[in-house]
């Protein structure tokens, strides 16, 4: 096989990486928020009195994750939370008015565009990217890494210690 193949194929995984970086960049220099804050505030946005647990569990992050998401957006006023009126147990989270606004200012994320156009795909065809990324991630091992379905490079919880994530 010729070199060219694996260049190649560095190549484009190269511009998906730098697709990330750049839509993360515009992201935060638009609205200040990450692309996993936004995803977390785009989900609070579709329900009303949403819990932390629903949110974790619907973007498949970790429940801490969404914890500590939940706290950068309340310290910036994008959310609100409070306790259930039946269980006082119960946190429920919803949107402001500012989290609104940032929605509204937001550009169009990376990981929207995928799903877009990935679902456009035929079955077999989203299967065999499926298939061929697994196999890259095993070639260059990291298939045990667990990662979040996101679109970005990094983290999910940058603010994070590094011996937290």
């Amino acid at each position: 096989m010729s070199t060219s193949v694996p260049n190649q194929t560095l190549r484009a995984l190269r511009r998906i990486l730098r697709a990330s970086e750049l839509g993360g960049r515009r992201l935060a220099a638009e609205t200040g928020l990450t692309p996993s804050q936004m995803l977390v505030l785009q989900e609070i946005a579709r329900r009303e009195d949403v819990t932390p647990g629903a949110i974790a569990s619907t973007l498949q992050f970790g429940h801490a994750t969404v914890t500590n998401i939940l706290d950068r957006l309340a310290a910036g006023g994008l959310v609100a939370r409070r306790r259930g009126e039946q269980d006082k147990r119960q946190v429920l989270v919803r949107i402001t008015e500012a989290g609104t606004a940032a929605l509204a200012a937001a550009p169009d994320m990376l990981q929207s565009r995928f799903n877009a156009g990935f679902m456009k795909l035929p079955i077999w065809e989203q299967a065999m990217i499926l298939a061929a990324l697994e196999r890259l991630g095993d070639v260059l091992g990291a298939s045990a890494i667990d990662a979040a379905p996101l679109i970005d490079a990094g983290a999910i919880d940058r603010d994070q210690p590094q011996e937290n994530r």
